[in-house]
């Protein structure tokens, strides 16, 4: 499902949060109602995890993870570095990262597989990269734009790229992937779609701007109903095989 949600009275909530299927960071200093959303949403399966990136709040354009792995740029501090050390998950991997491209989460685009990223990124950068994320690394441009990671939002399901994107290079892409993807918008009209939302294999945070056509696509580009009642019939059907024998 997509939940609607405000960081502050702004609508690029993918600048300030950064969501996978293992853990969720959301930048400090948010209100409240902020941060029920995330928590309301999200506790039962992972951790929320309040923090600053380089003494940012825009901690969702400076980071990349995934289920496996976190990069962080090295302008972050120690402090912070250990505080995200001691609330992700055990088995995932963080790593702070010399890049002249230092605004990660704008440059580089993933999923727990694959990851699209600026035709510029350091050879090193791809290595360590693909080490800590566990992913195939392709540099591309989406729609002619070398910002990968503001353009388009993956996950496991699905992606959605810049509205400008040519049939052609969608299937380029989505063959890279192996997801279906879809052009679309985000917050009525936004192209920037990493700003304006986040996503994992079974929610999605978008902007309160967003329309209820924009949110449509993106919960059937991504999959997201069909999980949770995939989920409710694995249940059901479970009770009544159990029930029958």
């Amino acid at each position: 499902m997509a939940v609607r949600v405000q960081f502050e009275n702004n609508n690029e909530i993918g600048v300030f949060s950064k969501l996978t299927n293992s853990y969720c960071l959301v930048a400090i200093g948010g209100s409240e109602n902020f941060y029920s959303v995330f928590e309301g949403e999200l506790a039962d399966s992972v951790p929320v995890i309040h923090t600053s990136i380089a003494g940012c709040r825009i901690i969702g354009r400076l980071c990349v993870g995934n289920k496996n792995g976190l990069l962080v740029p090295n302008t972050t501090t120690d402090t912070e570095l250990q505080h995200i050390k001691n609330s992700i998950p055990d088995n995932v991997k963080i790593h702070r990262i010399e890049e002249r491209l230092s605004a990660l989460g704008n440059v580089i685009a993933c999923n727990d597989y694959v990851a699209l990223v600026h035709p510029d990124l350091d050879r090193e950068t791809e290595e360590i990269l693909s080490d800590t994320l566990n992913v195939e690394v392709f540099k591309q441009t989406i729609a002619s734009n070398v910002l990968i990671g503001s353009y388009s939002v993956l996950s496991n399901q699905g992606g959605l790229v810049h509205p400008k994107t040519s049939v052609q290079d969608q299937d380029e892409l989505s063959s890279l992937l192996q997801v279906p993807l879809v052009a679309g918008t985000i917050n009525r009209g936004s192209d920037v779609i990493a700003a304006g939302m986040v996503v994992n294999d079974w929610i999605s945070f978008c902007g309160m701007d967003t329309t209820s056509t924009e949110l449509s696509v993106i919960e059937s580009v991504f999959k997201l109903n069909e999980s949770s009642s995939t989920t409710i019939n694995s249940v059901i059907r479970a009770s009544l095989i159990e029930s029958m024998s």
